[in-house]
C-alpha cells in the first residue's frame, strides 16, 4: 500500500522515488492463491449429460443450444494442466462459442476471453495479459470465448444487420449470460466473480462491456483497445497507407529502412543504453534531421532520408488530419515504434502491399455501408471534415466503444485495467491515453478514476505483445486481487522471455501518467508531463449518446439511440 500511495503522489505531481526493477510487485489475492490449490467445487452432473440439458428458457432473449460436450484430459488442455468438460454451442443466429469447465479445482470464477482482428473464430488462449496466472493454469476459472457471430472474413457484415450488431456490441453480453446459465447447471451454482481479458478487438470488446453492460463483469482487462473502431479502420490506417504510397505510387519506405531509421530516432530522443524510449510522447524528433544532402545517396553506413521519405515519416508521426489540421483519429504513431512498422505500415518491397491497405479494404467494403462496396480501397478515403462526418455517422453508433461515462460500471463495483504498448504499430497508444483522460474528466478527476480504473503503458512493446520492451505480464492476478480484496495494482511487472521461456529482463509499469525511467540502480517512477498534459486537436470527441442498438420490429430492422 505504501508503494501505491507514493506512485499516486506522482500522478498528482509529487517528487520522484526510486524502486528496483523487481520490488513491490502487485499484490495478488491471498484468497485466490490459497484456494486455487484446494480441491475446489466439483461438477453436479457428468460432462456427458450437458448436451441433453434443456436451456431454452434459461436466459430470456438469448436463445442458445449446446452442440457438444467432450471430456478433455489435463494433458490435452491448452489452457493449463487441468481436466475439463469442453463445451461447444451456438447462440442464435450464429454466435459460435466454447467454454471449458474445470472438472476439479474450480473456484467459482469465470473468465471470458476476447479475440483479435475481425474475430471470426473461437480462441480461448487469446488472453495476453494473463501470462503466468497460476489460478488460470490450475483450473480455478471456467473459460469461454466466441467468434462474435461470423466466420473469418468481412462480407457477412453488410448483408445481415443482426450480424453487424452481434459483432458490434451484442455477442459478449449474450455469451456471459449463456455461460452463467450453463455453469449453474453443471456445478449447481453460478460463478461468484466474472472477468474479461482481451486485446485489440478483444480490448474493444472489453470496453464495450464496461460501457454498455456494466454489470456483466466484476473485473475487465482491456489491452490496446480498438475502441474507436470506425475511424481506426478507415482514417488512421488509410492515412499511413497514403503516406507510405505517396500519390498512389510505390512505397517510399520499406522494411529495410526501419532499423536505421530507428537508430536515428533513438539518438534524436536521447534514449538510454537499453534502447527503450520510456516517454516517447515527450520526444518530437524531426526526420528532416537526417534528410539526404544535395547529391547524397543513402548507404548502410550513412543512412539518410529522401525528401519523399521525410514527408512520409512526418505524416506517420502526425496522424490523419483534415483540411484544417484537425485529427480525424485521436492518435498517431509514437517515436520509437519504427521497427514494429514492418508488414503493417511498411511493405517488404516498394511494390509490395502493407497490412494497413487490407484493414481499410475490409472495413470500407464490408462493415460500414449497408450494402457491399467491393471496389473501394484506401485511396478512396478523403481526409476532410465532410468525409469524417459521413463515415462516423455510418459506423460509430454500432461499432465504437468510446463513451467515457463509466459511472454505472464503477457503481456496480467493476474494476478496469487498461494497458497499451507504446510501440504499437496497429493501434497507436495515444488514443488510449486520450480515452483514459476523457474518463478522468467525466468521472471527476484522477483520484476518482484510479479508484476503479488504471492505465499501464509498456515502453517498446508492439501490438498486444512483441517489440523491443518486456511484453509478458500477469494482470489477471492483479485484477482478481483488486476485485476480491480491494488491492489496487500499484504496478505491474513486465518480463522479456527467451526461446526457452526464461526471464531475461524485467521492467515495472506504473499507472498513467507515471513511467519507469531507467537508472544505474534499476528504475525510478517519474511523472510524465507530456502524458499528463496531453491535448489533441481532434475533430471528434469522447462523449455519451452516440451509441445505437438495432432489432427486428415487424419485419424491419429498426435502429434507435441507446447503449443496450
Amino acid at each position: 500500500m505504501a508503494t501505491l500511495v507514493a506512485v499516486l503522489a506522482l500522478v498528482a505531481g509529487g517528487s520522484t522515488l526510486t524502486a528496483s526493477a523487481t520490488s513491490a510487485a502487485p499484490a495478488a489475492s491471498s484468497t485466490t492463491t490459497s484456494t486455487t490449490a484446494a480441491t475446489g467445487i466439483g461438477p453436479a452432473m457428468p460432462c456427458s449429460g450437458v448436451p441433453a440439458l434443456d436451456l431454452a428458457a434459461a436466459v430470456p432473449g438469448v436463445p442458445f443450444e449446446i452442440t457438444s460436450a467432450t471430456e478433455l484430459a489435463a494433458q490435452d488442455n491448452t489452457l493449463g494442466d487441468w481436466a475439463a468438460c469442453d463445451v461447444k454451442g451456438v447462440i442464435a443466429p450464429q454466435i459460435h462459442f466454447e467454454i471449458k469447465l474445470p472438472v476439479t479445482g474450480w473456484q467459482a470464477d469465470y473468465l471470458q476471453v476476447g479475440c483479435g482482428g475481425l474475430c471470426g473464430n473461437v480462441n480461448l488462449t487469446n488472453a495476453p495479459a494473463s501470462a503466468g496466472c497460476v489460478p488460470l493454469t490450475d483450473g480455478a476459472f471456467a473459460v469461454a470465448s466466441s467468434d462474435e457471430g461470423h466466420s473469418q472474413g468481412g462480407g457477412l457484415f453488410s448483408t445481415d444487420p443482426t450480424l453487424r450488431a452481434d459483432f458490434g456490441y451484442k455477442s459478449d453480453h449474450q455469451l456471459v449470460q449463456a455461460a452463467q446459465a450453463l455453469i449453474k447447471k453443471y456445478y449447481g451454482r453460478a460463478a461468484t466473480h466474472t472477468y474479461f481479458d482481451g486485446c485489440s478487438q478483444g480490448g474493444h470488446q472489453a470496453l464495450t462491456e464496461a460501457q454498455r453492460y456494466p454489470a456483466d463483469f466484476d473485473g475487465i482487462i482491456a489491452g490496446a483497445p480498438a475502441n474507436n473502431f470506425t475511424a481506426l479502420n478507415t482514417f488512421s490506417h488509410a492515412w499511413t497507407a497514403q503516406s507510405v504510397y505517396l500519390n498512389g505510387g510505390p512505397a517510399t519506405l520499406t522494411n529495410a529502412d526501419l532499423a536505421p531509421l530507428h537508430e536515428a530516432v533513438l539518438k534524436g530522443c536521447d534514449a538510454p543504453a537499453d534502447g527503450i524510449i520510456a516517454d516517447p510522447l515527450a520526444c518530437d524528433w524531426d526526420p528532416a534531421d537526417i534528410r539526404c544532402a544535395a547529391g547524397q545517396t543513402s548507404t548502410p553506413d550513412a543512412y539518410c532520408l529522401t525528401a519523399d521519405q521525410v514527408t512520409t515519416v512526418r505524416r506517420i508521426y502526425a496522424g490523419p488530419t483534415d483540411e484544417h489540421g484537425r485529427l480525424l483519429y485521436p492518435a498517431y504513431q509514437l517515436r520509437g515504434s519504427e521497427p514494429n512498422w514492418a508488414g503493417v505500415i511498411t511493405p517488404a518491397t516498394a511494390t509490395g502491399t502493407s497490412g494497413d491497405i487490407g484493414f481499410v479494404r475490409e472495413t470500407l467494403r464490408y462493415q460500414i455501408f449497408d450494402t457491399p462496396q467491393p471496389s473501394l480501397t484506401y485511396k478512396d478515403i478523403a481526409f476532410t471534415r465532410a468525409s469524417y462526418k459521413r463515415i462516423m455517422a455510418l459506423g460509430e453508433g454500432m461499432y465504437d466503444a468510446t463513451d467515457p461515462d463509466l459511472s454505472a460500471f464503477k457503481k456496480a463495483g467493476g474494476k478496469l485495467i487498461l494497458w497499451h504498448g507504446l510501440g504499437d504499430q496497429h493501434i497507436p497508444a495515444v488514443g488510449t491515453m486520450a480515452y483514459y483522460k476523457a474518463v478522468e474528466q467525466e468521472m471527476g478527476g484522477a483520484s476518482a478514476t484510479t479508484d476503479f480504473a488504471r492505465l499501464f503503458l509498456l515502453p517498446g512493446v508492439a501490438h498486444c505483445g512483441g517489440g523491443q520492451g518486456p511484453d509478458t505480464f500477469d494482470a489477471l492476478t492483479a485484477l482478481t486481487g483488486w476485485v476480491t480484496e480491494g488491492d489496487a495494482p500499484a504496478r505491474l511487472t513486465t518480463r522479456s522471455l527467451d526461446g526457452d521461456g526464461r526471464t531475461t529482463a524485467t521492467r515495472p509499469a506504473y499507472p498513467f501518467p507515471v513511467y519507469a525511467r531507467s537508472t544505474a540502480d534499476g528504475y525510478t517512477p517519474v511523472r510524465s508531463a507530456a502524458e499528463a498534459d496531453l491535448k489533441l486537436n481532434w475533430l471528434g470527441s469522447f462523449r455519451s449518446g452516440y451509441e445505437t442498438v438495432g432489432a427486428w420490429v415487424g419485419g424491419k430492422w429498426v435502429v434507435r439511440k441507446g447503449r443496450s
